[in-house]
């Protein structure tokens, strides 16, 4: 473990926001998020160091584009055509950071680009049929600008220095070249206050000040941002419960969240079935209505920009070199 000061600013001064611990393979071990004092940065600290990273990420983690094929094959189609939008017809060279297994590289090639990609984890598939970096994104072999257009879809909140990640765009992007990407939204209280993020696999946890922030000092312009939950999703899951929480005055922790249906079958030792579930919403009736009102609060969340996954479209400076 290892305790950083602000990867943006630099700051030492910092306040807790919440613990939490890994919610998918280590839950007995916890870790804190915290937020930068000066610029509003979150970060997890003390932190896995970049040796330790690899144990969190099995080779199960990679199995996920493997499950609901369509619903992946629908999310590729909708990134390329943000890509798409608001680039030259004809394509380019493109090059997504963190392609895991390449699928969305695949869909770009489908369209007409050239593609180059970038993923470090041993536990992706091999992957053929572009050239692939099998290193650290700011330590890739290309210097000067080369590609039209970067992508990072879900990867930046994952890595251990994202102002190396915004500098190396910055310095492989041709003039007027595009960088689009996507990350969790820490100004969201699905990210602040629901303990959705997926610590301490997401280490960064950005807003759109900070956003802006780490583009304009690495000659990217912002352009535009989009709140969806079809790309990916951060349900805002407790969310009656954090408000009601709030008009009392106190503070919702990680240990006041209930357990959903799966994980309270599991401790009961319950089988799935219309007396269990009748036997759930008996004792956990704000954890049901919270679920049933969620479509109306996560449509209230987008309006509002306040949802928990944003796609940011910047692009370089025509300027500069």
């Amino acid at each position: 473990m290892e305790t950083v000061t602000c990867n943006l600013c630099h700051s030492q001064e910092q306040r807790s926001v919440y613990s939490k611990p890994d919610g998918h393979y280590f839950t007995d071990e916890w870790f804190t998020v915290v937020e930068c004092l000066n610029c509003g940065l979150g970060f997890v600290n003390p932190r896995p160091t970049a040796a330790e990273m690899s144990r969190f990420y099995p080779a199960d983690y990679y199995e996920n584009d493997q499950r609901e094929p369509a619903y992946h094959q629908r999310r590729y189609q909708l990134e390329a055509e943000i890509v798409q939008t608001i680039t030259s017809p004809g394509g380019g060279l493109l090059l997504d950071i963190g392609c895991a297994n390449g699928n969305f590289p695949r869909q770009m090639q489908k369209l007409g680009w050239e593609v180059e990609a970038v993923e470090i984890s041993a536990h992706s598939e091999d992957v053929y049929g572009f050239q692939i970096y099998r290193k650290e994104f700011p330590q890739i072999p290309i210097q000067g600008p080369r590609y039209d257009a970067v992508t990072a879809w879900a990867v930046l909140e994952h890595v251990h220095d994202p102002a190396a990640h915004f500098r190396k765009v910055g310095e492989i992007l041709k003039p007027g070249g595009v960088f689009v990407f996507l990350v969790t939204n820490f100004d969201s209280i699905s990210s602040r206050a629901l303990f959705r993020e997926d610590v301490p696999r997401h280490l960064y946890f950005f807003t759109e000040k900070t956003v802006r922030e780490y583009l304009s000092r690495n000659g990217l312009t912002f352009i535009s941002s989009q709140y969806r939950n079809d790309l990916q999703m951060m349900r805002p899951v407790g969310w009656l419960r954090y408000y009601l929480y709030r008009l009392v005055g106190a503070t919702l922790t990680w240990k006041d969240i209930p357990p959903n249906r799966t994980e309270y079958f599991a401790r009961k030792g319950l089988k799935h079935g219309i007396g269990s579930h009748v036997r759930y919403v008996i004792c956990h009736p704000l954890t049901v209505i919270d679920r049933l009102l969620m479509p109306l609060f996560e449509w209230l969340q987008i309006r509002r920009r306040t949802y928990g996954i944003v796609a940011y479209v910047a692009r370089k400076e025509a300027h500069t070199s």
